[in-house]
């Protein structure tokens, strides 16, 4: 039977267009398809076939029988997944330590193939939750909180970059044994053309040949993937050897045409199935089917040669419609992703524009982080880029992000060390209130008060924690006294005529008090006596001198007859004023102050009488320069007086 079947011309194929921004690269495997990349345009062949003469032990790779057009190459898993409308499950209501789980359940799998989109999907899922963790929080200005850590999120990118490693080193080892059996299915296929090329020159009878080639060509179909490069030449020779086949055994043309009438009825359903392709909404999904649809063409037998151009200019033309889909879909993707990245730059633009303000207060840093956090939502609802410019922009913008940040950072740990300082001057300035919110020294105590108030005005704002209660304890401690004042005031003429009874009594009292030869004794009598007498308050203004130089003058009659010099009496009333200061833990500060000046006007003093002495030797004797070396000798002397009761009150201090 002579067979003068022209080839099929293939339909053009289409390059697969690099993924979308912001989808998470995938691990690819090697495609099923035994299709080649790229099939030369066949014709119409110019001569007849060889004769089964002819059929030597070398076949020449002429394709006069059918040959059938290749699928496009396939897409990345990546873009499959990006466009996927039949996920098995919802991923984005997983958090990233379950979707961990799922990837290390799922890198478990032997089958890489069944589990390489289950993977692929989760990995995106946990890719967009990193990225919405990473958005930046904005700092309690109030509370002058940090943004949290990022620890967690580190331990939780290194698992995932652990398992990633797993599963791409048992894809490595997967790709390898698929590559090994491959070429053993290479091996495989050419050993069945052997057997081929034998059973075409065999003299056995009909029946038994006929039997042993369906078994060869059953053996063919079961064979798996071969190496691509392999393939052309291995269908071109299998085909031309069908051929020769029935030219051999001459089998009848009835059983062929039933035969080619099955492969056209196949044909024609494929055609349909291809033809209904161009109403699947999805792209992709139409294009993968295609590729499928390819496979069985070429798997189907060739038809009667008046069909043949018919049908399979069918198939092609329903194929260039799915392949021009495709192409006008991925170039309005291209022009959209273009457009987004001319959004993206402005954003950056805007971002770095910000960045470059300098902010001194934290109502311009709550301005700016307003117009950063907006520039952030608007970035996020821009869709992806082109591939080979996303980690690109995204670094862009991240590091403007990161930037501002870290500068708010630091400006706000400069606030709160500055607010926490001015606490502890409040602090203080609450011990001083408390100090003397019992004072009955109403008029110094009421210019203290009104200076620590003047103080406090002055210190700028603490943490917000304390604000309320540091205020609370300041004005109680005003309050307090400033209420004591006027319910004292209120009543002041009582007061001052009992105060003015007590006073008189207690000079009628030092007056007749009988002292001893004890001079420690009569000192701490002098001091009871002199303490009684400042803890009395005020009297009527127009008996205040007279109490007062007449206890003045009982004391320095008292002091002449007990011969207790002025030093010693002040030295006594002084530590019995600190000792009672002490006791108070508010007024230590008080205490530490007292010693600081005390030792300040004792060196300024002992400066004061060298320089006075020295200047006495400078003086001639004459009558004005003895007036003058008077003056300084007395100046002297109460200076030096003065010394001695500061030298006193320095030493009971150090005790």
């Amino acid at each position: 039977m002579e067979n003068k079947e022209h080839t099929d011309q293939n339909p053009d194929l289409e390059p697969i267009p690099a993924q979308e921004e912001n989808s998470s690269p995938v691990e690819l495997t090697e495609t099923s398809a035994e299709t080649p990349e790229a099939v030369p345009e066949e014709t119409e062949p110019t001569e007849d076939p060889p004769t089964p003469s002819e059929a030597t032990e070398t076949i020449p790779p002429v394709a006069f029988v059918e040959t059938v057009p290749p699928a496009e190459e396939e897409e990345d898993e990546e873009e499959e997944v990006l466009h996927s409308h039949f996920s098995e499950e919802d991923l984005n209501q997983y958090s990233q330590e379950q979707l961990l789980d799922l990837l290390e359940a799922a890198v478990a799998e032997p089958d890489l193939n069944a589990v390489k989109t289950r993977i692929a999907l989760i990995k995106m899922a946990f890719l967009k939750k990193r990225d919405e963790q990473h958005e930046p929080v904005d700092v309690d200005e109030d509370t002058n909180e940090q943004p949290a850590s990022h620890e967690e999120q580190d331990a939780l990118n290194t698992r995932f970059e652990s398992l990633f490693s797993i599963y791409k080193a048992n894809k490595s080892r997967f790709l390898a044994e698929q590559e090994k059996l491959k070429k053993e299915n290479l091996e495989k296929k050419r050993q069945i053309l052997e057997e081929l090329r034998t059973l075409i020159n065999s003299e056995e009878t009909l029946k038994k040949t006929y039997d042993e080639f369906k078994i060869l060509q059953d053996q063919w179909k079961e064979v798996g993937m071969v190496p691509r490069g392999e393939i052309n030449d291995l269908w071109q020779n299998y085909h031309f050897l069908v051929e020769k086949f029935f030219e051999k055994v001459k089998l009848n043309k009835e059983l062929k045409d039933l035969d080619l009438k099955k492969n056209l009825e196949a044909k024609i359903e494929l055609c349909e199935k291809t033809e209904e392709l161009l109403l699947e909404p999805s792209i992709l999904k139409s294009f993968k089917q295609l590729q499928k649809y390819h496979d069985e063409w070429k798997e189907i037998g060739p038809t009667p040669s008046d069909k043949k151009d018919e049908v399979w200019e069918r198939f092609k033309n329903a194929t260039d419609k799915i392949n021009e889909r495709r192409r006008e879909f991925y170039a309005s993707l291209e022009e959209e992703q273009n457009k987004n990245m001319e959004t993206k730059n402005a954003l950056c633009q805007q971002a770095e524009e910000v960045l470059t303000k300098r902010n001194e207060t934290v109502k311009e840093w709550q301005d700016q982080t307003y117009k950063i956090n907006e520039l952030l939502k608007i970035w996020k609802s821009v869709g992806p880029v082109p591939q080979k410019y996303n980690a690109e922009i995204w670094s862009r913008f991240k590091g403007y992000l990161d930037s501002f940040f870290a500068g708010k950072k630091e400006f706000f740990d400069r606030v709160k060390d500055q607010q926490m300082h001015n606490y502890n001057l409040k602090v203080d300035l609450c011990a001083q209130a408390e100090a003397i919110k019992s004072s009955n020294d109403w008029k110094k105590t009421t210019n203290e008060l009104i200076h620590l108030q003047s103080e406090w005005k002055k210190i700028g704002p603490v943490p917000r924690k304390h604000s309320d209660k540091i205020w609370k304890r300041f004005r109680s401690a005003c309050d307090e006294f400033f209420k004591a004042k006027s319910d004292y005031f209120a009543n002041i003429h009582t007061h001052e005529d009992e105060n003015m009874k007590a006073k008189e009594e207690l000079l009628t009292k030092l007056k007749d008090h009988q002292f001893s030869e004890n001079k420690n004794k009569n000192l701490d009598d002098l001091k009871t006596f002199q303490r009684e007498w400042t803890q009395i308050g005020h009297v009527p203004f127009k008996e205040r001198d007279r109490l007062q130089n007449e206890f003045r003058q009982l004391v320095n009659k008292h002091l002449d007859k007990l011969k207790i010099s002025e030093v010693e009496m002040t030295s006594i009333s002084y530590q019995t004023r600190m000792e009672s200061m002490k006791n108070d833990p508010q007024s230590r500060k008080l205490i530490t102050r007292e010693r600081e000046t005390l030792s300040q006007k004792i060196s300024k003093l002992r400066d004061d009488i060298n320089l006075w002495e020295n200047n006495i030797g400078f003086l001639a004797n004459s009558k004005n320069a003895n007036i003058l070396k008077a003056e300084f000798e007395k100046k002297i002397d109460s200076a030096k007086n003065e010394l001695k009761v500061m030298e006193a009150k320095m030493k009971i201090l150090r005790q």
